[in-house]
């Protein structure tokens, strides 16, 4: 009889572990009733305000535009052309940021003789120096993806530095006392303990990626979603207008996305936030 209540008592606290890691269904609804709620809005401001169209559309306006301009393939040849220049841009940028990330937070020589003139760098916009770029490298992709490269670099090459200075010393003097290779040092232990904040920093970057691409389209080039939002713009449509920056924002939350899922996968070996084994 002992032995039954005993059990019949740790039952409710199993359950009590389990219910608070189960998220709640309805929360998954919350991302899809505000975008319902947002629109509804936006549609209730155009009615009353009576604006014209070229002013502010209705969301209806833009589901118009966005159905023409998907059936007449220009959304897809501009979107494709900025979809190549953030991808090179950010691959660019995350790759030489990672380097020089790295060989900052390994020696303090470098550190110093780089570090004031990288800081000093973020002081200059990218948007004032975007069509200078475009005059050295032309209106082509190299400058985009440049432009791109440029915006990406700065906090991904902070968040590189930063991860691999919190190493624990402790963890060093153990590689040591091993006698790990410079290698082993880098692969088993740097890496995965620089890899929580360098993902962060990818999140970032992956964003800042396509604003640097939009930049450069500003300033300069022949096909692309900047460019579609200049033509439209020219010719006061503004629901085109408003199709391109709906482009421009799904590609940043799906690169945002994709950056999230791999953090997750990655990271699937470090231990539960609140404590506790995983089941």
């Amino acid at each position: 009889m002992e032995i039954s209540l005993s059990r019949q008592q740790q039952k409710p606290k199993q359950r009590e572990c389990l219910s608070p890691r189960r998220p709640w269904r309805w929360q998954r609804l919350i991302p899809a009733l505000t975008l319902i709620l947002f629109l509804t809005g936006w549609e209730m401001v155009v009615r009353i305000g009576d604006y014209p169209a070229f002013i502010l559309p209705s969301p209806l306006d833009v589901g118009r535009k966005l159905i023409s301009v998907s059936l007449d393939g220009t959304l897809w040849r501009h979107m494709g052309v900025t979809l190549v220049e953030v991808l090179a841009g950010l691959s660019l940028g995350t790759v030489v940021a990672t380097i020089f990330g790295y060989a900052l937070s390994r020696s303090a020589v470098i550190d110093r003789a780089i570090s004031p003139y990288l800081v000093a760098s973020q002081a200059i916009p990218v948007v004032a120096i975007a069509p200078l770029l475009v005059i050295w490298f032309g209106p082509g992709l190299f400058s985009k993806i440049l432009i791109s490269a440029l915006i990406v670099f700065f906090p991904i090459l902070i968040n590189t530095s930063a991860g691999v200075r919190g190493v624990s010393p402790d963890l060093r003097d153990l590689m040591r006392s091993l006698h790990a290779t410079r290698w082993q040092t880098f692969a088993k232990l740097e890496v995965p303990a620089a890899a929580p904040v360098l993902l962060a920093g990818l999140k970032v970057g992956a964003t800042l990626s396509v604003i640097g691409a939009v930049v450069g389209e500003f300033a300069g080039a022949r096909a692309g979603l900047g460019v579609m939002i200049n033509i439209a713009d020219g010719q006061y449509d503004t629901a085109r207008m408003f199709v391109g920056v709906l482009a421009l924002v799904v590609m940043a939350l799906t690169l945002y996305g994709i950056v999230n899922w791999l953090e997750k996968h990655l990271l699937a070996w470090r231990a539960p936030e609140n404590g506790g084994s995983r089941l």
